[in-house]
């Protein structure tokens, strides 16, 4: 067995090496596919992040997780719901979420999957039931608001919810835990453990770092995975989904992981030395693409030349939904109280009220795009 580093102590894979045991060749081919496009979108987005100053948002990107994402989305329906944290890319893109309109949602465009009003933060795609946002984890009770809604009217859906070891902080996530588990709600619990909230590590913040432990004292059937096999989080979010069907209630799975980028935006944070570059050089090893490459490689399953392909065609893709995002229209003012509130009421009658009476000028100075 072979111990994959975990900061202070060791944490143990169930594997040796990454096994696509129990998977079809096309499911393993699809999910190599999921990963290597979410891998080359945050790229692709590094490199456009500053030169023009047009993405108005911070982004927390997700490169060295994509095991996680790809893995839990592609156990889910179409009809499923997914709700994730703000390092949500991967999430959005592998359960379905229009590249495009998620592009064009960076740049606050009309075309964006919400708008242009939320950004990165907070970006959803109703059409994929994708969810995002809701910082600190106020998504869990969100989540468990609508399991409990598949059940009432005994829906064949499950919901998914993502939160980070940081959110695991917060009492929110164990009121959740605690009520998902006495009324045996289809929902399901994703741990990514990347072991730093910011810039603070998980040791220094809690006397026990597995999560997956805590669970299981609220009597949810817990489990601890190494994240970076995307093929054993795959198998086992797809037995929790399962599960959650059969009407046996909820999973909570903890996915130990790690990020390459900052915790924020393009840039290196490790000059404020809250990890070691020897941590993260080793981490970058553990890529969980080549992992699965050198499997699908090895099995002829894949091809240098299937490869080659693969990126062309990403590459294509991501061209067209950069031209699609800079050439789409700004929202106008009057779409200003649209998309805020259900349907009409007190608080937006209200709010429109009070803009009415200010008589904002959307043409002065302040109101223009410019550099920031």
């Amino acid at each position: 067995m072979v111990a994959v580093k975990h900061r202070r102590g060791l944490f143990d894979p169930d594997v040796e090496q990454l096994s696509i045991t129990g998977l079809s060749k096309g499911a393993a081919l699809n999910m190599y596919k999921a990963m290597l496009r979410v891998r080359r979108v945050e790229e692709s987005l590094i490199q456009e992040y500053h030169p023009a100053d047009e993405m108005r948002c911070p982004i927390h990107f997700c490169l060295g997780q994509e095991g996680p994402s790809v893995g839990v989305s592609t156990a889910l329906r179409a009809d499923d719901y997914l709700f994730s944290h703000h390092r949500s890319h991967g999430y959005y893109l592998a359960k379905g979420g229009s590249l495009k309109e998620m592009f064009a949602e960076l740049y606050g465009k009309a075309t964006g999957s919400n708008g242009g009003k939320a950004g990165h933060q907070e970006i959803s795609d109703i059409s994929a039931n994708f969810y995002s946002g809701t910082i600190l984890v106020g998504h869990l009770p969100i989540a468990a608001g609508v399991a409990l809604t598949f059940q009432t009217r005994r829906q064949d859906r499950v919901a998914t919810v993502v939160f980070g070891d940081g959110g695991a902080d917060e009492g929110t996530v164990y009121e959740t835990l605690n009520f998902t588990a006495l009324k045996a709600l289809p929902l399901i619990f994703i741990c990514e453990n990347n072991s730093y909230s910011v810039y603070t590590q998980q040791s220094n913040r809690q006397p026990s770092c597995n999560l997956a432990e805590r669970a299981r004292a609220f009597g949810v059937p817990s489990r601890r995975l190494y994240g970076n096999d995307v093929a054993a989080v795959h198998r086992a979010t797809r037995r929790a989904v399962a599960k959650a069907r059969r009407g046996d209630g909820p999973t909570f799975l903890e996915l130990i992981t790690y990020r390459w980028c900052g915790h924020v935006g393009p840039e290196d944070d490790d000059h404020f030395a809250y990890r070691s570059l020897d941590e993260l050089a080793d981490w970058r090893q553990r890529c969980p693409i080549a992992a699965l490459e050198k499997v699908l490689l090895e099995r002829g399953i894949l091809s240098r030349t299937d490869i080659e392909s693969l990126e062309t065609e990403i590459v294509a893709e991501i061209q067209d939904a950069f031209t699609f995002a800079k050439t789409s229209p700004y929202p106008g003012p009057e779409q200003l109280l649209t998309d805020n509130f259900a349907e009409p009421s007190a608080s937006a009658n209200g709010l429109e009220h009070q803009l009415n009476r200010q008589m904002f000028d959307f043409n002065q100075p302040d109101a223009q795009l410019r550099p920031y």
